[in-house]
């Protein structure tokens, strides 16, 4: 699939890290760092505008290094970037730890996801349907 994107920042474009993987790391355009204090979130640009192709959609997800070495995740994750979106793109960051953490200049800061989806249309039932299941949940099939 071909995605139309316009880079205004200094650094290369997205790239996938290994042949397999998902996601592709984008980058902190900053002129100068960004820290973060404990608990302090801050929007994070990037210097990217995509056009999406129709029915689909662009998720914005933690990079599992930097949330598990040092606490640091997208607040609102998955983010979602819209097929009709055309502005930049800015990524949400949240520190989670109890330290400080600086965010530099062209530093991978999120991953992004390209997935198709579909719109649904509501069919209005009186009943659903029953399952084994049923409304069991919040850890009802087990620990």
């Amino acid at each position: 699939m071909k995605v139309k994107i316009v880079n205004n920042s200094r650094f290369a474009l997205p790239e996938y890290q290994t042949p397999l993987s998902a996601g592709l790391d984008i980058r902190a355009n900053l002129d100068e760092c960004v820290t973060l204090r404990p608990l302090e979130r801050a929007m994070i640009p990037t210097g990217l505008f995509v056009e999406l192709p129709e029915g689909c959609e662009m998720q914005i997800r933690p990079r599992s290094g930097l949330a598990a070495k040092h606490g640091i995740t997208v607040l609102n994750s998955p983010g979602t970037i819209d097929a009709d979106y055309r502005g930049e793109i800015k990524v949400i960051l949240v520190n989670l730890s109890n330290e400080p953490f600086t965010i530099e200049a062209g530093e991978r800061i999120a991953q992004m996801i390209v997935a198709r989806y579909e719109q649904i249309e509501w069919q209005a039932v009186e009943e659903l349907s029953a399952t084994e299941r049923g409304a069991g949940g919040f850890g009802s099939t087990g620990k």
